[in-house]
């Protein structure tokens, strides 16, 4: 009897489980179909020419496959939109039909397009943008694109003019690019307003007896801009805590000493604590902010910056910064310090902006609310895609000039827009410098190099014929 109720309950507690089993899996199911069709609807076209009317509803979807056969209906869809062929494989689609407002272009890192009648456009990624294979001869309807969100020193040719205004669109951190990513380190305005990690500035003094009034992060040493030699110099001035690999004499805990860890909550948690931070570029350029400045003020610390010349035209108050510029030595930068870190009233300051959220940078806020993607935000574009159909529009723009026979536009990249100057080397005390690295020496050469490389390939490129690396070096080295 015992043996058959024990029966009876496994098996009510096996159908009870069965049944649980089929519930979930059908919720999944179900959320799994939304997914699937909310995916479907944001990417559907809302046809404007008669042709596309025509065209099939899963029209995305059958582009997106890989390996399809290729048929008439392809070829006639194919025909319907222009081709953007990155011929830097950054996004790794090959092949997908893009919506960009009322236009539509096909996108895809699939060279076999190169002689496409379709292929209207060539989209680079500066980082990998080289000379051993472009797309020519470059015929007088293929616009080229450059997306380069990063320093200048992944790519030195970028910066010099026989280069850059062989771009007819340009996505650079300048305010002068076509598509400008000057804040692409910035998510929004009220993050720079918020409280969250802000120490109270008592709390900090009683922090003074065991850290130091500055902090430092970095390891990526000995940069273009030279900042692990001033920030040595400023060493000997004032004191500082260094985490990072360079000039390290403080350690993180251990889970955070990993570098993808430096936007971890316990990590800003640890530099909020400071007064002031040394946010030092790696590079110094009109406009190349990164979270090196934006991180400071988001955490409710001074930031003591150098790079970018043009930073006070983005600062969120006239008083939110201290800017290594203004100080002719390290010696008066320390000295300056320590008058903020022994006077409060002054101190407070720099932080009243943050602590009355009042932004009153009228181009910082045009900027922000004016730019077509988002930065860690899944509702807005990202700005890869922002820039795709930047030069999407641009295209159809010409497409629809030409139809109503007129000539079409020609646009270029202004030969000014990415002003960056040769490596720096910081002299404050001969006798106490050290001997310049062979990473030190390795930037310097590498962009004076980078000026005959640049002419070298204009010539090649406005030449409008393949060519061969030996024939690219050959006129790089010529006397």
């Amino acid at each position: 009897m015992v043996r058959i109720q024990r029966r009876k309950l496994l098996a009510s507690c096996l159908c009870v489980t069965a049944t649980v089993f089929l519930l979930v899996t059908l919720q999944v199911m179900v959320e799994l179909g939304k997914f699937e069709r909310k995916e479907l609807k944001s990417s559907s076209l809302q046809d404007r020419h008669t042709k596309m009317e025509e065209a099939p509803t899963h029209l995305n979807s059958f582009l997106k496959k890989e390996g399809l056969t290729f048929n008439r209906k392809r070829k006639w869809e194919l025909d319907s939109y222009p081709i953007m062929l990155w011929w830097s494989p950054l996004t790794g689609e090959t092949g997908r039909l893009g919506q960009c407002g009322a236009d539509a272009c096909f996108f895809t890192i699939n060279r076999t397009y190169l002689h496409h009648h379709m292929t209207k456009a060539f989209l680079f990624y500066g980082t990998d943008f080289n000379i051993d294979s472009l797309p020519l001869p470059r015929k007088a309807h293929h616009d080229w694109a450059l997306f380069h969100e990063e320093s200048p020193k992944n790519n030195y040719k970028l910066f010099h003019k026989p280069v850059i205004t062989l771009f007819n669109y340009t996505a650079t951190f300048s305010r002068h690019s076509h598509l400008p990513l000057t804040t692409q380190y910035l998510e929004s305005i009220e993050v720079l307003k918020s409280l969250r990690y802000l120490v109270p500035l008592q709390s900090k003094n009683k922090l003074r007896k065991r850290l130091a009034p500055l902090v430092y992060v970095q390891s990526d040493c000995d940069p273009p801009s030279d900042r692990d030699s001033y920030v040595r110099e400023l060493m000997t001035y004032i004191k500082v805590d260094s985490y990072g690999e360079c000039l390290r004499n403080k350690d993180l805990p251990q889970q955070l000493k990993n570098p993808a860890s430096m936007d971890a909550d316990g990590f800003y948690r640890i530099i909020a604590q400071y007064k002031f931070i040394l946010a030092f570029e790696n590079a110094v350029c009109d406009d190349y902010i990164t979270e090196k400045f934006w991180r400071p003020l988001k955490l409710g610390v001074v930031p003591v910056y150098y790079g970018s010349p043009s930073i006070t035209d983005w600062l969120p108050s006239n008083k939110s910064a201290i800017l290594v510029s203004e100080f002719s030595h390290p010696r008066e930068l320390a000295s300056y310090i320590r008058r903020l870190d022994s006077d409060d009233r002054l101190y407070e300051a720099y932080v009243e902006w943050k602590l009355k959220g009042e932004i009153s940078n009228q181009r910082l806020l045009t900027a922000l609310r004016e730019r077509k993607w988002g930065v860690q935000d899944v509702n807005q574009d990202n700005y890869i895609d922002a820039f795709e159909c930047m030069v999407c529009t641009k295209v159809w723009d010409n497409i629809r000039l030409q139809e109503k026979g007129l000539p079409p536009k020609r646009w270029e990249a202004e030969d000014t827009h990415l002003s960056c100057p040769e490596p720096t080397v910081f002299a404050f005390s001969p006798l106490r410098a050290p001997p310049l690295s062979s990473l030190r020496e390795m930037w310097i050469s590498s962009f004076e190099q980078s000026k005959k490389e640049a002419q070298a390939l204009r010539w090649l490129v406005d030449r409008n014929q393949n060519f061969s690396s030996q024939e690219f070096w050959g006129l790089v080295f010529k006397d």
